[in-house]
């Protein structure tokens, strides 16, 4: 296997599409360092696992001697992303979108190597434009090409309004490749239009277009809906050990693997070993252990991975209930009190859907019982401990 060979199985890696992948050879037969830029929208202060599905990309490529460009995008932050959305996002101000860059700087570099990563800000070339520089700029695209993508074509199409500032968004993306001289961006798979308009001003500017690497959107905890801090089905970088371990344990056995490749820095080979052992009778709990240790390991220390798992073991694994839970203090007539009404005000639940949800999939405790009753209501009286799932516990009065 020739030295570019190794790269492209590790450039491959839980990629989704490599546009072009011919292209990518070339550029990598002619044996220096490319530039590989990845753009991310301070939209928000902190980075949770599906954010770092494209960080772990860029590592891999800094790993084979690439130039890193992690591009924080202050000034598109302040248009606001239109990706994905059903109506216009409003933009952020300026404070906010400072504010929220120096967080994400504090927390890539747990990942990446600070000492071989270039971060770089649109605001450096797009704050010089005036606004002939702009209407160009405007000019290098067409409305029938624009409405070529996805959301703003049904945004279009079922009559919502979309902003002629949002059209403005994936031209200054495209344009931000055309300042750095990119090679390679990286992007989620909702990004492909904007990834793709990244080669069309390239070579209207002259430039050999870059090639575009999309990265597959990460499934929550929930193993459906994308990992998202509104579906509250996230793992946070920032979570304490505990947290972000028992998080870990609860995805279920098939969805590990889909993390085992997006987020592990495990040789695929490995991760195969673990499935025939797996195969040969291992209990998926021992393998799942793994991964939440390396991902602590990552963004705490190894000594935090030890006694996460330790305190996961004594408290959950053998079945029993921490220390330290909370504990409320509720009143109700002589009808009781809704389970899926205690189980929210109880902080266990976001909503009473939500509540409702986790008593259909079995994953809800009363006092180590597990109930299916989703009418059950508490009666004045009862002093019990309510559990959700593996990790949530509440030790509750009702009076």
């Amino acid at each position: 296997m020739t030295a570019i060979d190794e790269q492209l199985n590790i450039i491959r890696r839980g990629a989704d599409e490599i546009l072009v992948e011919e292209e990518l050879i070339e550029k990598l037969k002619k044996g220096h360092p490319l530039k590989i830029k990845a753009g991310f929208d301070p939209t928000a202060p902190d980075l949770h696992l599906g954010h770092t599905v494209l960080i772990n990309k860029l590592k891999q490529f800094q790993d084979l001697g690439h130039e890193v460009l992690f591009l924080i995008g202050d000034f598109t932050g302040m248009i606001g992303d239109p990706t994905g959305k059903s109506a216009t996002r409003p933009p952020l101000t300026q404070a906010e979108v400072h504010e929220n860059a120096k967080t994400y700087q504090a927390q890539i570099f747990k990942i990446l190597d600070r000492k071989k990563t270039k971060v770089v800000f649109n605001s450096e070339w797009m704050g010089r434009k005036n606004s002939v520089d702009m209407i160009r700029l405007a000019a290098s695209s067409t409305v029938a090409r624009m409405l070529e993508r996805d959301d703003f074509s049904k945004r279009y199409n079922g009559g919502q309004p979309i902003a002629i500032h949002e059209f403005l968004y994936p031209l200054i993306q495209g344009y931000d490749s055309v300042e750095l001289e990119a090679d390679v961006e990286l992007g989620g798979t909702d990004q492909k239009f904007n990834l793709l308009m990244g080669r069309q001003l390239q070579e209207q500017h002259g430039q050999k277009p870059q090639v575009v690497l999309t990265m597959p959107i990460l499934e929550g905890l929930d193993g459906v809906q994308k990992m998202s801090k509104s579906l509250n089905n996230y793992i946070a970088i920032a979570d304490e050990p505990g947290d972000m371990f028992g998080k870990t344990m609860s995805i279920s056995d098939e969805l590990m693997w889909r993390y085992f490749e997006l987020l592990s820095f495990r040789p695929m080979t490995e991760i195969e070993g673990f499935k025939q052992d797996i195969a040969a009778g291992k209990n998926p709990r021992d393998v799942k252990f793994v991964l939440a240790e390396e991902l602590i390991t990552r963004f705490h220390s190894h000594d935090a991975a030890v006694k996460a798992r330790a305190d996961f073991i004594a408290q959950f694994a053998k079945g029993g209930i921490p220390d330290d839970i909370p504990e409320h203090f509720f009143e109700t007539d002589a009808q009781g009190y809704p389970i899926a009404n205690l189980l929210k005000d109880a902080g266990l639940c976001t909503s009473t859907s939500e509540a409702m949800r986790m008593i259909q999939q079995g994953a809800v405790k009363i006092d180590g019982e597990k109930i299916a009753d989703k009418a059950l209501r508490i009666t004045a009286g009862t002093e019990a401990v309510l559990q959700v799932g593996k990790r949530k516990f509440a030790r509750l009065t009702i009076k």
